[in-house]
């Protein structure tokens, strides 16, 4: 018997019905989100993450919010290239074409 709002479970496979889960609990919206922290992680390193939050991947551009003017302008100004060319090399099946940086406050 068909149920009227899905498939008949008997012909999905296993596969189907976890990517149904997955995109039902968004659960990869969440693993996505973890994996963009991770690369901005590994491309930035531990000495100024603290003041930087990405905030997504929009269009193919990084948005960082980061919470110090000072550190902003030195990320936009002198970094920028080499962490998207280190950005690039993490998320290699993303296009990457630019980071955006965003000012922010928090502590």
């Amino acid at each position: 018997m068909r149920r009227p709002n899905g498939p008949d479970p008997g012909t999905e496979s296993l596969g189907e019905i976890l990517a149904r889960m997955i995109a039902a609990r968004g659960w990869g919206r969440r693993q996505a989100r973890r994996h963009l922290e991770h690369a901005w992680a590994m491309a930035l390193g531990p000495e100024h993450l603290e003041h930087t939050r990405v905030l997504g991947l929009r269009r193919s551009v990084l948005e960082v919010e980061v919470n110090s003017p000072v550190l902003l302008q030195e990320l936009a100004s002198y970094h920028k290239r080499q962490l998207l060319a280190k950005l690039r090399e993490g998320l290699p099946n993303h296009t990457l074409t630019d980071v955006r940086f965003k000012a922010g406050t928090w502590k």
